[in-house]
């Protein structure tokens, strides 16, 4: 599978964020990772669906809006509204049945669903999910805060997941040109980077060795 990277901007200077989304499109990013937390899923609270409408016009790459939020059906339409491609919610905060409300709404509209789960939840939790969805996010770090240490647990999660589905596997939590290879040979072929790609002097420099694996 080829090897994309999704820049997360939990880590990008918000004065300047549309430059900022520039920068890493011109790089070579494949995609952006949208962080949107609440306060009460994580503790933290980002961004909503006013940033990422205006995030669409500074960029031409795909959206990947993390709804790292509870209630995530509630606020599907308002992200798809604002100019989401790919929305990702998390398999603790929703019902296979509201999940499978919101995979036939954003099929509907050409977008894509993701489901993520935090490094505590098990595997087979998200099982049932697997024929509805059209990608994986495996949290290698507990989400909330950028910059943290990235869970080697999330590593077998990884194997396991690449073993029982064919499509996108997205990692997101640690990730820099270390954790990058170990977490490929794995299995996964999306990552996500927020410090490494925005807290590095060459910003294409960082984004080819995340998918070449170089260190």
């Amino acid at each position: 599978m080829n090897i994309r990277i999704a820049p997360s901007i939990l880590s990008a200077d918000f004065s300047k964020l549309g430059s900022e989304l520039k920068k890493v499109e011109n790089a070579g990013a494949d995609l952006i990772h949208v962080d949107v937390m609440d306060g009460h899923f994580v503790p933290n609270i980002t961004i909503g669906p006013v940033v990422v409408k205006y995030m669409r016009k500074a960029t031409k790459l795909d959206l990947d809006v993390h709804l790292m939020i509870e209630n995530p059906a509630k606020y599907v339409d308002a992200f798809v509204k604002a100019g989401s491609d790919m929305i990702t919610v998390h398999i603790e905060t929703v019902t296979f049945k509201e999940l499978v409300a919101i995979a036939r709404k954003l099929k509907s509209k050409g977008i894509k669903l993701g489901i993520s789960l935090n490094p505590a939840t098990p595997l087979v939790s998200i099982k049932k999910t697997l024929g509805i969805v059209d990608f994986v996010l495996i949290m290698s770090v507990n989400p909330g805060f950028g910059g943290q240490a990235f869970m080697p647990q999330a590593i077998d999660k990884i194997r396991q997941l690449r073993l029982l589905f064919n499509k996108d596997i997205f990692v997101d939590g640690g990730i820099n040109d270390i954790t990058a290879k170990i977490v490929k040979d794995a299995g996964a072929n999306v990552l996500v980077a927020g410090s490494y790609i925005f807290g590095a002097k060459n910003t294409k420099s960082a984004i080819n060795n995340l998918r070449r694996g170089e260190t």
